[in-house]
């Protein structure tokens, strides 16, 4: 057994139980894109960022993904569809079948922890059999010190071993790949799959059932900025609805993209990277996640143009989810630390394809939870493959494959902490107006960070608001910059029947979506639901 690099006097891949193993330890991004270079796992782009082919799986498998069910989950997961139950003696006997396979190979160990806020600091140990997998783990978790290496020791282990196949029939995994969660062992396996993003989702997952349970602390798959004020806005959205356009301001610091924790004092970063979708993109439309990509960044699953080493991000032949990992430092306008104080104001983001909700309005806290758990967007063509027409989507949360506990239990944390500390929350429509898509038109970019910089400054606080017919929502009838006969989307349709039928046959669709939570839910959350025009 050999083992080089920066760790722990103490630390050992043995005690792990990894044997004869050639363990490289807390390698620099340079060192990992050197390493799968020499390998060819990886190609050098123009811009100095390495590119990897991820295989067969270039999304998350959602149907793949397990927590052992135990002692410790048993009573509190919301089993089912999200969460899927794995018996714990199953994940024993492939947890050794995991080791065995990583004994005798070159391998890439990172220490690293999650949760920018030290009393929440979750310490993470990542062993990984393909050392781009390691420089994905550098750039997406949070990277301790020189100093705090030699003492480093860890709470959480994940084993990510992408050339390892499960036997469904042995393993009791549902195919060869897999993604288990075990929170009294606090190990996460990972097997069959290159696809890094299983690595931060196993972490994220964990820290959706830790931080609420044992902690009172909100976790959010959100993305957090603060102004010069010190003002913290909370952005959550699913893809496509402009999370992370709308939290990239000149004028703010970013606190992170996509993952946070709220304690009631402070919201703060779970990660210390960016993981983008590049589909499409350009230094016009996104400054800063071009720009990120230099020496250091991995993109995964982009092509190059014929004969060079110029990545073309319109190609989409290997997947739409072409995506790049970079630390947060590679951004100009970072907070640090990735922290700040309680948020002023939380924006819930959707792409209303049916034209129905309006580009900005007010919520109750009522509103606001009902809104939370529903989690709605809706998927136009060009989005996914095979899409063709908009399809009304809902995520609980926002979030809903990486929320082990019941939905309605973060909501009812949401809503505690909006009555405590006085927070304004927002629905902002990204989708259409003046009809459904195809008929009507996109909301402009233009006008929607003017409805954002409004409530920003606090120039949507003293105005005059009306009640939408069906949703119940305050939609102002002023904007600072913006249309005044756009606020309203009844006034942009040609016929307002039309819109009022179309905007019931959306409130059917949250209601029927709702019926699976309802039993779970408060009174306060479901006189929020819509109500059919009649």
């Amino acid at each position: 057994m050999t083992e080089t690099g920066k760790r722990a006097t103490n630390a050992t891949i043995s005690d792990l139980g990894i044997k004869n193993s050639r363990a490289h330890w807390n390698l620099s991004p340079k060192e990992l894109s050197e390493i799968s270079l020499k390998n060819g796992q990886a190609q050098l782009t123009s811009q100095d960022a390495i590119t990897i082919n991820t295989g067969k799986f270039t999304g998350r498998s959602p149907m793949d993904r397990f927590i052992v069910q135990d002692e410790i989950t048993n009573d509190t997961v919301w089993w089912g569809d999200t969460n899927l139950p794995f018996d714990d003696k199953k994940f024993n006997s492939l947890h050794e079948k995991v080791l065995n396979y990583l004994s005798n190979k070159e391998i890439y160990v990172r220490d690293a922890y999650a949760c920018a806020a030290d009393k929440y600091r979750l310490n993470i140990r990542v062993v990984n059999e393909y050392a781009f997998s390691n420089l994905f783990a550098y750039n997406m978790f949070l990277r301790p010190s020189d100093d705090e290496i030699n003492k480093f020791s860890h709470e959480w282990l994940i084993l990510n071993a992408p050339g390892f196949f499960a036997d469904p029939n042995q393993d009791g995994t549902r195919q060869e790949n897999f993604a288990i969660l075990n929170f009294t062992k606090k190990i996460i396996l990972i097997g069959g799959t290159g696809y890094t993003g299983e690595i931060k989702k196993g972490i994220f997952s964990a820290l959706n059932f830790i931080l609420p349970v044992e902690r009172n602390v909100l976790p959010m798959h959100c993305s957090a900025n603060i102004g010069q004020e010190n003002d913290t806005s909370i952005f959550f959205g699913l893809s496509g609805t402009g999370k992370t356009t709308l939290s990239a301001d000149p004028t703010r610091n970013l606190i992170g993209d996509d993952e946070h924790g709220w304690d009631g004092d402070t919201v703060f970063n779970f990660e210390g990277g960016c993981y983008a979708k590049c589909i499409d993109l350009s230094q016009e439309k996104e400054p800063d996640i071009y720009s990120a990509i230099k020496e250091g960044a991995l993109l995964e699953n982009v092509s190059f143009f014929n004969g060079t080493n110029e990545v073309n991000f319109k190609d989409t032949s290997i997947t739409e989810n072409t995506r790049v990992s970079y630390p947060i430092e590679h951004i100009n306008n970072i907070a640090i630390p990735s922290y700040g104080k309680n948020p002023k104001n939380i924006f819930f983001l959707t792409a209303d394809a049916f034209g129905v909700l309006p580009p900005v309005s007010k919520l109750t806290k009522g509103q606001a939870m009902y809104h939370f758990i529903s989690g709605y967007t809706a998927k136009v063509a060009g989005t996914e493959a095979g899409i063709t027409e908009p399809q009304t989507t809902f995520s609980a949360c926002f979030g809903a494959p990486f929320m082990p506990l019941h939905p309605t239990k973060y909501a009812e944390m949401l809503g505690e902490k909006i009555t405590s500390h006085n927070v304004n929350v927002w629905l902002i429509n990204t989708g259409w107006s003046g009809g459904e898509y195809g008929v009507g038109e996109r909301i402009s970019l233009k006008y929607t960070r003017a409805m954002i910089t409004a409530i920003l400054n606090n120039e949507l606080e003293n105005i005059e608001y009306i009640n939408h017919q069906v949703f119940g929502l305050s939609m102002p009838l002023s904007c600072p910059n913006v249309p005044d006969e756009i606020l309203s989307p009844i006034n942009t349709w040609g016929s307002q029947q039309q819109y009022l039928d179309k905007a019931n046959e959306l409130a059917d669709a949250f209601n029927k979506n709702f019926k699976q939570f309802a039993e779970n839910a408060n009174d306060e959350i479901l006189t929020a639901a819509p109500k059919r025009y009649q």
